[in-house]
């Protein structure tokens, strides 16, 4: 077994205009001071990190890697959440998505769509570059809006959907396997893959590509009543990536799951800051670990209620309190009897 990594933080809600916020290196030493030891970096924002010249250039990404490694932290992932909703978009959403692409690809889906396939692929360039072995994204989604079947779903359509899906992410794969990369996808509402169901479907029409993986993220599954610890019993060697984040479900009499179109605040499910909701993460770092989970687990700060300066810190010491030690050695090794094979034929009579 080994010892998860950690404690790591996700930038992307963060980020800001205002010190220390606006910049890689003050970021960094940010998190550095609340006990972190990585940062997952997010790829849309180029004061952070120009995905394209990471990719490009090895010399920049070193440089990169430097600012981060003077602060004494690591690179744990890139992030591609926002091109990767691009790769697939349907067009109920076009206006929408739009805001996630440059100007010069807005009103354009099609143009918008290359922009968002080429941005996925610098990721797995990038991260090799950087020395990483995965990267986190979005699966996009052309089937979300008929996620509920009424009115009733056209024959095939779900079929249809998932064929296109895998049809644009198989070659974004491919590219991942040449660079050795390792292609999570954050299985998220919102998405075509939002369940186990539905990446095992995906899964089947990319062929079980190796590059095809998962990153594990309770609190999406607690707004769904998914049962999030036999998940990773079923997935764990699939998942590459752990987001830390916290969920609690509330349901009553007048709302349930959908929410009744209301606010973070007051809807049924939302999402907490660490230790505020109902996630057993006990059971997940038990699970994972007893699994040879061999990732980082990182802080995905997003909660209705608290400021997310102290969830960020409040959120190190959880991250770090909850990392097992695994043991070198089993706890009755005291009472081991010491034997041999003739000893234990004889043991047994034979």
């Amino acid at each position: 077994m080994t010892t998860i990594k950690g404690p790591a933080i996700f930038l992307a809600q963060f980020i800001g205009d205002t010190a220390p916020f606006n910049s890689l290196e003050s970021i960094c030493k940010w998190a550095a001071g609340l006990g972190y030891k990585g940062v997952q970096l997010p790829t849309n924002d180029a004061r952070f990190i120009d995905l394209q010249k990471a990719a490009e250039s090895k010399t920049y990404a070193d440089e990169i890697k430097g600012i981060v490694n003077a602060a004494g932290l690591e690179i744990t992932e890139l992030s591609t959440h926002l091109q990767g909703q691009l790769v697939a978009v349907n067009p109920a959403y076009d206006s929408l998505f739009d805001a996630f692409a440059p100007e010069a690809v807005r009103n354009n889906p099609v143009e918008r769509q290359k922009w968002a396939v080429q941005q996925v692929k610098y990721a797995a360039q990038a991260s090799k570059n950087l020395g990483l072995n995965a990267s986190v994204t979005f699966s996009g989604a052309l089937l979300w809006p008929m996620v509920y079947p009424w009115p009733q779903r056209p024959a095939g359509i779900v079929d249809t959907g998932f064929d296109e899906l895998a049809k644009r992410w198989k070659p974004i794969l491919d590219v991942y396997e040449d660079n050795g990369i390792d292609l999570c996808y954050e299985i998220h509402p919102g998405e075509d893959l939002h369940d186990g169901i539905t990446y095992e479907m995906f899964l089947e029409k990319v062929n079980n590509h190796k590059r095809a993986n998962l990153l594990y993220d309770p609190s999406h599954f607690v707004l769904q009543c998914l049962d999030y610890l036999e998940y990773i019993d079923i997935y764990h060697e699939r998942i590459k990536m752990f987001h830390v984040k916290d969920a609690e479900f509330n349901p009553t009499g007048r709302q349930g799951v959908y929410g009744g179109y209301q606010n973070w605040v007051d809807r049924a499910g939302r999402f907490r800051s660490l230790g505020d909701g109902q996630v057993d993460f006990k059971g997940i770092f038990s699970k994972l670990t007893q699994y040879d989970y061999k990732g980082w687990a990182v802080l995905e700060w997003e909660c209705a209620l608290k400021h997310p300066e102290d969830g960020a810190r409040e959120g190190a010491t959880f991250i770090k309190d909850h990392i097992i030690r695994v043991t070198e050695r089993a706890f009755d090794d005291f009472a081991a009897s010491g034997s041999d094979e003739a000893f234990n034929r004889k043991m047994l009579g034979i």
